[in-house]
């Protein structure tokens, strides 16, 4: 793991934004790389630059945290900063790390953090020593090792598994996928397709090219795609 889990703030009132903001400068292991008022604001700020942590409102105009947290694809890990306790089983139910009720004191805060800090750091050592999975396929458990993915498709309620010498067609979904791949090495580049970046070898526009196949880059994903390729 990174020495410092990156985070965003987002909320509607510039004095709430303001008081996380001096908790955060307080902890050294956290980097602040945005601060914004809404979730349209935030849908932006990720599409520039992916997160490990947002600090999530619930109550905004637009659209809430949780219908937010709902609607995004992969979200970062979130604690929720709210004033209303009611949503707190709900936030829950979403598996956010945590849930700040204001007003918030820096105590409080303060272990928020450290929860989110020794989660990353688990998630960190589990990653790097894990180096495949097993998917039903064909009435049997299939040993797939990471490295040799080239990418994985999504249909309806299977997915295809493309390796470097054969498909492995599995009842299952993008997402559950997604949680058992090693995230430095693989990013969803369409709501049907995730890569191994290992493997593209070529960028033309919105598609990459990986070995002979083509994986399409939808236009909400491509800044995060490209960045995230061409930086590893």
């Amino acid at each position: 793991m990174n020495d410092k889990i990156s985070c965003i703030i987002t909320d509607d009132e510039p004095y709430a934004r303001k008081g996380l903001m001096g908790y955060v400068e307080k902890i050294s292991f956290l980097d602040l790389t945005g601060v914004c008022e809404d979730a349209l604001q935030l849908t932006d700020l990720l599409q520039e630059k992916p997160v490990d942590l947002l600090f999530l409102d619930i109550q905004m105009p637009h659209i809430s945290g949780i219908d937010f947290l709902k609607a995004i694809p992969n979200p970062p890990k979130v604690i929720f900063t709210t004033a209303f306790e009611q949503y707190a089983l709900q936030g829950f139910e979403l598996d956010v790390m945590d849930y700040l009720l204001k007003p918030i004191s820096y105590e409080r805060f303060l272990k928020a953090s450290w929860k989110a800090r020794d989660y990353f750091a688990l998630s960190k050592q589990h990653e790097n020593s894990i180096t495949y999975f097993f998917v039903k396929a064909n009435g049997k458990l299939e040993k797939i090792i990471f490295a040799d993915i080239l990418f994985i498709e999504g249909l309806e309620n299977y997915v295809v598994i493309h390796l470097e010498n054969k498909k492995v067609i599995t009842h299952s979904t993008i997402k559950s996928l997604l949680e058992k791949l090693p995230g430095k090495q693989f990013i969803q580049t369409h709501k049907s397709y995730v890569v191994n970046i290992q493997q593209v070898n070529t960028i033309d526009g919105n598609i990459l090219h990986v070995q002979n196949l083509e994986v399409p880059v939808s236009k909400s994903l491509r800044e995060t795609v490209l960045k995230a390729i061409t930086n590893p």
